[in-house]
């Protein structure tokens, strides 16, 4: 179907601009744009009516103990997929493969396993392997983001895990699991993030990290053709343990920052994690190349090709702001009025 999809693109493509060549003198570039985004659709409507039936495949998912990697473990569940779920939270990781077959999944096992550790990942990737007999999907989820100023770091390598879980994590599954996945036709669903373009101060590594993902999926959608498919997920703010202040700290330690939360996220709509993980499940079924949850945060794409001077401003401004403390910063400020107007309005 993706190849069947990827000649029929072509050619409707070289007919428009064949012919828009041939009729520029009467209908310019404009009308030839409008016939060329108005195929599109066309390609959407062809994947929604072929989507992957998952009953039955096997998906192994990282980072599945919480967030949208546990909401993807329900999701894929309800399909009625076999799941292997791995994270380092041995009683919340078996809290989630309980409630995957209460609501649909004929059989869920866990693995615990740390994905920054290469060894680690191999054997996750032979247990689900030796344990189903195949792998369909891999979803390559975990992830941990250092919220601290690049200069404020007294040990700067206390920031590697952003590197190591959320790049090197996704690398070695991929790496290990792609014999499997050719021999199945699978796909690897890797969770990116908007923050590979749109840079936010004291998430310099974060950023990286998810820049390096989008960068290094691209190239391995190249070079596995037909054989794996790739679909590039980049979540905007999702309602997770992330968007609920817990951070890597300086000092290396996952902790809960409120009130760094308020400075990073402020008044930023937050999308449901529920709704998050459909949507990535349905756009793997569809096997799209990229996914952008929510929607909107798309037009951050054009802001940051258009008006990058603007952008980075802007970010500076809302949560740098001209204080030396976070705690000025005019993205909590806003925050902190706006909820003493709700208390007045809403006792």
């Amino acid at each position: 179907l993706r190849l069947l999809e990827n000649i029929s693109c072509a050619i409707v493509l070289a007919i428009i601009f064949d012919r828009s060549y041939r009729e520029r003198k009467n209908t310019g570039c404009a009308f030839a744009l409008f016939r060329l985004f108005g195929f599109f659709p066309t390609i959407s409507t062809v994947r929604t009516l072929f989507k992957e039936n998952l009953t039955g495949k096997v998906v192994l998912i990282t980072g599945a103990s919480s967030g949208i990697g546990e909401h993807l473990a329900y999701e894929y569940a309800r399909r009625g997929a076999r799941l292997a779920l791995v994270a380092r939270r041995n009683q919340r990781l078996q809290e989630v493969a309980d409630v995957c077959e209460i609501i649909g999944s004929p059989e869920t096992v866990h693995i615990l396993g740390d994905v920054s550790n290469n060894d680690d990942c191999k054997r996750l990737i032979d247990a689900t392997v030796n344990h189903f007999g195949q792998l369909d999907h891999l979803v390559a989820n975990a992830g941990v983001a250092p919220v601290c100023l690049f200069e404020d770091y007294d040990d700067i390598t206390k920031a590697s895990p952003a590197i190591d879980i959320n790049f090197w994590g996704s690398v070695y599954s991929s790496y290990f699991a792609q014999q499997h996945l050719k021999k199945s036709k699978g796909k690897i669903i890797v969770i990116s993030s908007c923050a590979g373009w749109v840079f936010a101060p004291r998430t310099a590594f974060y950023n990286a990290s998810k820049a390096a993902l989008i960068s290094f999926y691209e190239t391995l959608r190249i070079e596995f053709g037909t054989q794996i498919g790739v679909t590039i997920v980049t979540p905007g703010f999702i309602d997770t343990e992330m968007t609920e202040g817990k951070f890597l700290s300086k000092e290396g330690r996952l902790e809960v920052d409120r009130e760094m939360r308020d400075v990073q996220v402020s008044l930023m709509p937050v999308e449901s994690v529920e709704k998050c993980a459909k949507a990535i499940v349905e756009s793997a079924r569809r096997g799209d190349r990229y996914l952008t949850v929510p929607s909107w945060m798309e037009t951050t794409i054009l802001w940051k090709v258009f008006c990058p001077e603007i952008m980075d401003g802007w970010n500076r401004f809302m949560i740098l702001g001209p204080g030396s403390s976070y705690r000025d910063s005019p993205s909590k400020k806003i925050l902190d009025v706006v909820n003493e107007i709700k208390q007045l309005l809403l006792p």
